[in-house]
């Protein structure tokens, strides 16, 4: 029904057509519309079943029937949209003892980090035998400057299995009793993609496990995954308050999948959902069950998801030029490892493209943008594929013309300048390499489409370090990493607007504050063009707008 009545609301209304009544009327002295025009504007917006049927002044609005809000000189822009994403984690996370270092969390050493364990285990009454998960460890912030190893947890308890995730989510850290449920010890080989770290001289794992490696062990500790439809429910609250309202669940499995839609089947979800299932495990003796392309209520399984590398701030991301400092017991020539070999990303590549079913490749190094790059050639694929290489970290200026030619859109993780640009420049690339991390302008600079990320909960979903991030390229310690590839204000909001809704095949209906478009909006407490781009984490969400619902309000 919405999208017929979209249809018909296209063709029957113009910008400032009267109307007598909506279900809605927003109105604000500075509405961005991100439709061209780079700076807000005083105009109310009309608001029907969902869709957005007016858009005019706020004189005319007074002759229009309906519920009124006026925000005043606050600003309304359309509804943030998570180009990049993990929702179903994001639920997650709020189940597990956060043991991210500031300003995520408080661990700032393994003693930290211990005591904050033991205090989960207390807090949540677990039993002897029950799983302790904790997410957001990050060696490059630890005073020790190394993952916490068996021995660290085996202080924290004996009784209870322990796994920890990275806060890259490509390593994590297990005691004793976690490796041995999961049969890992001595005579354990190393999986295809994957490396369980050793002691020095020995093959005895020391608790800390890379990519693929890590997959049993994590798979083990979420089986004790309790309240998954509660947590799904806490994590549109976490979207929500940062002015999300379409979200990503990047890497579905077909249970996440399941979880989606059974929390959407008891009301838990009130924004949309874009799922993409992992497509290289075995994906393709399912697909003609899958339903690509259409929302199932709030739910969309919006395409396919190919992993080639690994992460760079956890030092598996796969590139062409070694580490500059290589991380445990590798060699100087050190240059990470793809998790799959590139005739088989050619192959996925080639096959999803043939069924026209869009892909989304994470790819950090820019050996594994190679990867990609050589795929989608040889694919030759003819159709308006939008290809999505996610994070593309470190991608090279031939590259990038490549990925233009190729018409591949880059999906820039930049909130990474902050939270690791430090020790990028300091310990993963080096001062040359780091300062071209996500690099925006240069994109930009070549009239391509791109968007930007958080990758949530690998850091928070917080759209305005985001938008800060992107702008100024500010590190911890307060110096710019990479002045040459810092955009605009209205840039950087492009790329978590309408060229997010592009990215997902969905600008004909979201990103821009148009009449017969979805009702996604976002207020925020100042304009955002009208600040200098330092003082942008100034800037609080205010509301959040949902199909014309509000979904979130903080007065509350």
């Amino acid at each position: 029904m919405r999208y017929l009545l979209f249809f018909l609301i296209i063709g029957s209304c113009s910008y400032d057509q009267n109307i007598n009544e909506a279900d809605l009327i927003v109105s604000s002295n500075n509405v961005i519309l991100m439709t061209g025009t780079k700076q807000a504007q005083p105009l109310s917006i009309a608001v029907k079943d969902e869709i957005i049927i007016w858009i005019g002044s706020h004189e005319d609005a007074k002759h229009i029937q309906g519920k009124h809000i006026d925000f005043g000189d606050q600003a309304v822009l359309p509804g943030f949209i998570d180009a990049h994403g993990h929702a179903s984690y994001l639920a997650f996370a709020t189940q597990v003892a956060n043991i991210s270092s500031p300003p995520v969390g408080g661990i700032n050493n393994i003693k930290e980090l211990q005591a904050e364990l033991k205090k989960f285990i207390k807090d949540s009454n677990l039993q002897p035998g029950e799983w302790v998960m904790g997410l957001g460890y990050d060696d490059s912030l630890l005073e020790e400057q190394r993952h916490p190893t068996k021995d660290d947890l085996d202080e924290v308890s004996t009784e209870n299995p322990i796994y920890l995730i990275h806060v890259s989510a490509h390593l994590g850290a297990a005691n004793s009793l976690g490796l041995s449920l999961a049969n890992i010890n001595s005579k354990t080989q190393d999986p295809p993609g994957g490396k369980i770290r050793r002691y020095d001289n020995s093959a005895e794992p020391n608790g800390v496990f890379e990519e693929t490696a890590a997959y049993p062990l994590q798979q083990l500790a979420m089986s004790a995954y309790k309240d998954p439809i509660g947590s799904v429910k806490k994590a549109m609250n976490i979207y929500a308050r940062n002015g999300i309202t379409t979200a990503q669940d990047g890497a579905s499995s077909p249970e996440t999948i399941g979880l989606m839609h059974g929390a959407d089947a008891q009301g838990m979800i009130n924004l949309d959902i874009i799922s993409f299932p992992v497509g290289q495990n075995g994906l393709d003796k399912n697909l003609d069950s899958i339903n690509f392309g259409n929302y199932e209520g709030r739910v969309k399984i919006g395409g396919i998801k190919l992993i080639l590398d690994g992460s760079p701030q956890g030092k598996t991301a796969y590139l062409t030029e070694p580490y500059y400092k290589p991380p445990h017991s590798e060699a100087e020539s050190y240059k990470g490892y793809p998790l799959i070999p590139q005739s088989e990303v050619s192959k996925w590549v080639k096959h999803y493209a043939e069924l026209n079913i869009p892909i989304m490749a994470h790819a950090n190094g820019d050996a594994a943008a190679d990867m990609l790059v050589k795929a989608v050639k040889n694919a030759e694929i003819a159709s308006d594929h939008r290809t999505i290489m996610i994070h593309a970290q470190t991608v090279r200026e031939d590259q990038l013309d490549q990925m233009k030619e190729l018409k591949i859109i880059p999906s820039y993780f930049s909130t990474h300048t902050f939270y690791w640009g430090d020790w990028h420049r300091d310990s993963v690339f080096g001062e040359d390499r780091a300062r071209r991390i996500s690099p925006t302008k240069s994109t930009l600079n070549r009239k391509m489409p791109f968007t930007v990320h958080n990758d949530a909960p690998v850091v928070p979903p917080d759209m305005i370090r985001l938008l800060w991030s992107t702008t100024n390229r500010k590190t911890r310690s307060g110096k710019v990493l990479g002045e040459e590839q810092k955009i605009s204000t209205y840039d950087a909001l492009k790329a978590i607007t309408i060229n997010a809704a592009y990215q997902h095949f969905e600008d004909d209906i979201k990103g821009t504050i148009e009449v017969g478009k979805q009702a996604d909006l976002v207020v925020l407490s100042m304009d955002p063009l009208k600040i200098d781009t330092e003082n942008l984490l100034e800037i609080d969400v205010v509301a959040t707008f949902s199909r014309g619902k509000k979904i979130f309000n903080a007065k509350k």
